[in-house]
């Protein structure tokens, strides 16, 4: 199986504003995206044709899975709190 890219759509200030602990958590959990993307921990979020969302601790990764093109776009990193505010 083909490993995927990673393309990032949300800004890395996202990710540097997390405690070092979920940057580390976060980071971990990308990298195991692009070898597997169907995570068993992985949930499609309703209403949409290819985003997910990953809960990691407190926080959430909300990425789009293009399996035709073997992409994958992280569109939001966030506290589970704030995830949806402004997804849609």
């Amino acid at each position: 199986m083909a490993s995927y890219s990673i393309e990032w759509k949300c800004s890395t200030k996202n990710l540097v504003k997390l405690p070092n602990y979920a940057i580390r958590k976060v980071i971990s959990a990308v990298d195991e995206l692009s070898k597997n993307p169907i995570l068993t921990r992985s949930r499609k979020i309703l209403g949409t044709e290819h985003t997910y969302r990953i809960r990691i601790g407190d926080y959430q990764i909300i990425c789009s899975l293009e399996s035709g093109k073997l992409v994958i776009e992280i569109i939001k990193i966030s506290h589970m709190k704030n995830s949806y505010k402004n997804f849609i």
